[in-house]
């Protein structure tokens, strides 16, 4: 057994966001973990932290959804496969109110022909808005699959597109 100097602990704090409540995960060194809450009943269960790493998280968050911030640049890491480490990588290039389709990722990484390979990576994104996988969408422009359901991934789209071209709806 390791000593618990020698092993990262992870907590938690809670966000009420515009698009629902986010859950928060980290060590001292950097976040594991955003993704939502279904009620809060749930995140009333656990206990928060009051981690200064999980305080600047929900610090940079309340930015971004007030329009004031537009790259997080807080550390954060989520353990993968190398393939799904490299999606998440060119995922985290994808520029505030810009998108990508599944085909325009598999061409990023290399190799058209892993388009559902990079799908499946783009799915299991454990930091959801930071690590920006709502930016991907289908080739013909549609909304398709998020963790945070569809009304959520298109808010947040119309977010950022608001914020950085002035304009109302992008779907």
């Amino acid at each position: 057994m390791l000593p618990e100097t020698d092993i990262d602990i992870i907590t938690y704090a809670y966000y009420d966001s515009p698009v629902g409540i986010l859950k928060i995960g980290g060590t001292d060194q950097y976040i594991t973990e955003i993704s939502f809450v279904s009620s809060a009943s749930e995140s009333e269960n656990n206990q928060s932290s009051s981690s200064p790493i999980l305080h600047k998280c929900t610090e940079q968050l309340i930015e971004y959804f007030s329009g004031t911030r537009q790259v997080f640049d807080i550390p954060y890491h989520q353990a993968g496969t190398e393939f799904q480490e490299k999606v998440w990588a060119k995922l985290s290039e994808i520029n505030y109110g810009a998108t990508y389709s599944y085909t325009d990722l598999a061409k990023k990484l290399g190799d058209p022909k892993v388009i559902r390979a990079a799908a499946a990576a783009n799915g299991k994104n454990k930091l959801m808005i930071l690590v920006p996988c709502h930016r991907v969408i289908g080739a013909d422009r549609s909304l398709v699959g998020y963790a945070g359901g569809m009304p959520v991934k298109k808010w947040l789209l119309q977010h950022e597109f608001r914020i950085k071209h002035g304009v109302q709806t992008l779907f």
